[in-house]
């Protein structure tokens, strides 16, 4: 090292500089230099220390010198290491470049635009159903509704899910995490918006009365319970039309309708309400003379899967403008929009009604008589058909006020001035007694035809009442055949329930040839149910008919439509899914499936 010295002096600094010049010269220049100022040192002052000058030029060159050596070793030991060198780092680059580029070309793939969407296209929901955010959720809801009515309870989750008369048995994990209860279309809008920004799936709910699995959660998420929206908003006597919310019953707004000489005539079962009736385009008795329920809608608030609310309709009778998005939503089981109000048609109560019922020794001959009647012109209000198992059952349930005639049994309704009641029932009692019947009555007061028309209110509950324990089901379910065919059909499902060993009733809406079979069993029977169900469907298909005429598809015969409605339906019913809620947030898995099935999980034709 070097010892410490006094600052330079103003002509070392000098002759510095000019030593810095010295580092233009090559390599052996600058040697040379430094040799002939040793040589002089040497030959000067052998035993003097080195000038200051020199010893820094000597001190810099060590470095040059190290510092090159250094980067000439590198340079080999890369080469060793390496032996691609620069090949191998351009084809790095360029495969990295290529995959950004294929990556690139399949996130902005340019979106289908088939009309349809066949199952082998689509792509699985995604949904987000993790505690975290349903419980992150559930400070949302508590925000906009009261934490009263948000519900968390287990019991209050399972009888949302599914029901004992449900055809459909629900899994465990198909229950929702929570339930919530709005009241008005705002707050029913502001649940969507959170489900949507969360990716929460929606079932609704209104009375739960339906059969084939409507409102079981497979994806978990939420419940919207419309039980709080139960009211008649506004009631156009002149127009002869109504606003309803959807929890409103039709028994309950019939009653309400009834002092103003009113009447709404769709007439389900007992309890069910106004959007469940929507939702799966129910009927009842009275279809016969006045329809199914897409004949007394007039308009529809809605509110679609990201919160959108729209409205289908003004109010008059009838409009050509636009689309029908009012029968858009009729039957579509909540699975493209949630109804929160619809306008209704109401009609004039006739002013006199009155029930008769004739019983036959088989179910043919009852039939046959049906079809006299509706060749004849007859304008009944309703006819049904309730075979012998079932009028047994009515009277082991009793839960009617008198004993019935354990026969095949025709049930009629009739309705319009008295004088033409009177006819009605004159003309009616002359065809069955042609067709074979064995006996008939007729109503002569008010109570006596609510007592007549009350067996036919109780054929489900009192099949249900026949359980043997409590590990007994019932399977309810519905096909639509046309009318020349109904004979056939009714007694070949009469034979095969026979066959089967299972308790099981034949009920229909014989007037426009549909029937319902309700069949107990247990789970070591349900295979044979199983069965005997999908033949009752299948032999109506194959009889021009439906696979359900009023029940709705839900979860159990969804994938009977294809056999019903061809492949191309059901994939066009599938992208039209996908356009209205392209997340799959509502009722989930219902109609269509959105994802292939598991193997084995759909039944061979």
């Amino acid at each position: 090292m070097f010892s410490p010295r006094a600052a330079p002096s103003t002509a070392l600094l000098r002759s510095l500089r000019a030593g810095q010049q010295c580092q233009r010269l090559s390599r052996p220049a600058v040697g040379l230099a430094l040799g002939q100022q040793s040589q002089l040192h040497t030959s000067g002052r052998q035993h003097e220390e080195k000038s200051f000058r020199g010893q820094l030029y000597e001190s810099t060159m060590q470095r040059v010198e190290k510092e090159r050596a250094n980067q000439r070793r590198l340079a080999e030991e890369r080469g060793k290491t390496n032996p691609g060198g620069p090949a191998a780092i351009t084809f790095v680059i360029l495969a990295t470049a290529a995959g950004c580029y294929w990556l690139g070309s399949l996130r902005n793939e340019a979106p289908s635009t088939a009309s349809t969407l066949p199952l082998d296209q689509t792509v699985p929901p995604k949904h987000n159903v993790d505690k975290s955010n349903l419980e992150a959720a559930w400070k949302d809801f508590v925000d906009i509704l009261g934490k009263e009515n948000v519900s968390t309870d287990e019991m209050e989750a399972e009888a949302h899910s599914g029901s004992s008369w449900s055809s459909y048995n629900t899994k465990p994990s198909e229950r929702p995490f929570l339930v919530v209860f709005p009241s008005t279309t705002e707050e029913v809008s502001k649940i969507m918006k959170i489900c949507y920004d969360r990716k929460i799936p929606v079932t609704a709910y209104s009375a739960g009365t339906s059969l084939e699995g409507h409102f079981a959660a497979t994806r978990g998420g939420i419940c919207i319970d419309f039980g709080r929206m139960d009211k008649i908003l506004e009631l156009h006597r002149d127009d002869m039309d109504v606003i309803v919310q959807p929890a409103v019953g039709w028994q309950d707004l019939n009653e309400e309708l009834s002092d103003k000489g009113l009447f709404f005539p769709p007439d389900p079962g007992p309890g069910a309400m106004i959007g469940g009736m929507v939702g799966t385009g129910c009927s009842g008795t009275n279809a016969f003379r006045y329809g199914t329920m897409k004949e007394w809608v007039i308009s529809l608030t809605v509110v679609l899967a990201d919160g959108t609310i729209l409205k289908t309709r003004q109010r008059p009778r009838k409009s050509s403008a636009g689309y029908d998005m009012t029968r858009m939503f009729i039957g579509s089981e909540g699975t493209l929009g949630l109804v929160t109000e619809a306008i209704l048609k109401l009609t004039v109560k006739p002013q006199t009604s009155s029930v008769a019922i004739s019983s036959f020794a088989t179910i043919r001959e009852a039939a046959d008589c049906v079809a006299r009647v509706v060749d004849n012109g007859v304008p009944i209000a309703a006819v049904e058909i309730l075979d012998d198992q079932q009028m047994k059952c009515i009277n082991l349930g009793g839960g009617t006020s008198r004993s019935w005639k354990e026969a095949p049994t025709l049930f009629f309704k009739f309705g319009g001035t008295a004088a033409g009641v009177k006819e009605q029932v004159g003309i009616v009692q002359k065809l069955a007694s042609a067709a074979g019947s064995k006996s008939f009555e007729f109503a002569r007061s008010e109570d006596e035809a609510a007592e007549l028309w009350s067996a036919r209110k109780e054929a489900l509950w009192s099949v249900m009442a026949q359980k043997r324990d409590d590990g007994d089901h019932v399977w309810t379910t519905d096909v639509a055949v046309p009318i020349s065919k109904l004979p056939d059909i009714i007694e070949q499902t009469k034979d095969d329930m026979a066959t089967s060993g299972l308790m099981g009733t034949i009920v229909g809406h014989v007037g426009d040839g549909n029937f319902h079979s309700i069949i107990l069993f247990n789970e070591k029977e349900r295979n044979v149910a199983e069965g005997v169900v999908h033949r009752m469907v299948k032999r109506a298909v194959e009889m021009e008919g439906t696979v359900t005429g009023e029940h709705g598809v839900g979860l159990v015969k969804r994938d009977y439509l294809e056999h019903e409605l061809g492949p191309e339906t059901v994939n066009t019913m599938r992208r039209l899914k996908q356009a209205f809620d392209p997340l799959c947030l509502l009722n989930c898995d219902k109609i269509v499936r959105v994802q292939q099935p598991r193997a084995g999980e759909v039944k061979e034709w």
